[in-house]
């Protein structure tokens, strides 16, 4: 996740990340700039066509499809926010629950190997989510001071679980948790299937295949129609103003195709394995 400084314009004027749009975008603004060339020249050279000629008339269009292509766009983008920012609520419950749950099981358990047993599985939780979530096989590995058996096979963040739950029932069984301590930690255990869940919602479930396309069509299709009209009025001036035009709604596209899976490895996707980095240590301040 790239880290800023809202209130420095300059830097975001005269700077081009290696996620800015204008690079990924700059190979097809060449070839836009040199097809609105090469229509300006056939209108105007070529076929030598005056702005009485109904081509002319083409910009009627564009103003009325205008209005509708930027509501498509605003949709898209705050669709795609909306994602990543529910992603991002989930992952804060995560930490939160973590850290409660860890709280009330160093004051509950005496024992010091049983709290030493916990303060390596629930940071895990996280590391195999985030695995799990980047598509990842998940290595062993994570789990060098834990004795933990992970099906390769299975799915893991309910491996871990379903160990975590484990270890707390036999603690009641061994009347080292009573009933009502493991009704209060049972929340904090389920808790984590619920928020795995809901992040696989969020990672499996892309934006309709038929919207993306026709967004993506519709743009491309406005893009190829505007120089036909502007050149009779800016002439090659059309040029840079098609180029520019074209720019600011790919972009919009590019952004939201980029945050709609904050799960990713993109510059703006959430930084999870930061999140699991810091859900280990403040576990182990606890314990």
């Amino acid at each position: 996740m790239v880290q800023y400084n809202p209130k420095d314009w300059i830097t975001f004027i005269f700077r081009f990340h290696k996620s800015d749009t204008f690079r990924k975008l700059f190979p097809m603004m060449i070839f836009i700039g040199l097809y609105t060339y090469g229509v300006g020249y056939l209108e105007l050279e070529y076929w030598k066509l005056s702005e009485k000629n109904h081509l002319s008339n083409i910009t009627v269009m564009h103003g009325m499809l205008g209005f509708v292509i930027s509501l498509l766009l605003v949709f898209r983008t705050n669709t795609a926010y909306d994602r990543w920012w529910e992603g991002r609520k989930l992952w804060g419950a995560l930490v939160n629950n973590s850290r409660n749950l860890a709280i009330k099981l160093h004051v509950i358990l005496k024992e010091e190997h049983d709290r030493n047993y916990f303060e390596k599985l629930i940071p895990s939780y996280a590391s195999i989510l985030v695995k799990h979530l980047t598509n990842k096989e998940t290595s062993l590995q994570l789990f060098d001071h834990a004795e933990l058996k992970i099906d390769q096979h299975k799915h893991h963040p309910n491996q871990v679980a379903k160990m975590i739950f484990q270890k707390v029932n036999d603690l009641h069984e061994q009347k080292k948790i009573t009933g009502d301590q493991l009704i209060i930690l049972n929340a904090e255990i389920q808790s984590f299937t619920d928020i795995c869940g809901a992040c696989e919602r969020i990672k499996n479930t892309p934006i309709p295949y038929s919207y993306s396309a026709f967004i993506k069509k519709f743009i491309f299709f406005y893009i190829m129609t505007l120089p036909f009209g502007y050149v009779f009025s800016l002439g090659y001036y059309a040029v840079p103003v098609v180029v520019f035009v074209f720019y600011v709604l790919a972009s919009l596209e590019l952004i939201a195709e980029e945050i709609e899976d904050p799960f990713g490895f993109d510059a703006n996707d959430l930084p999870i394995d930061k999140i699991a980095a810091n859900i280990k240590k403040h576990v182990e301040e606890v314990f």
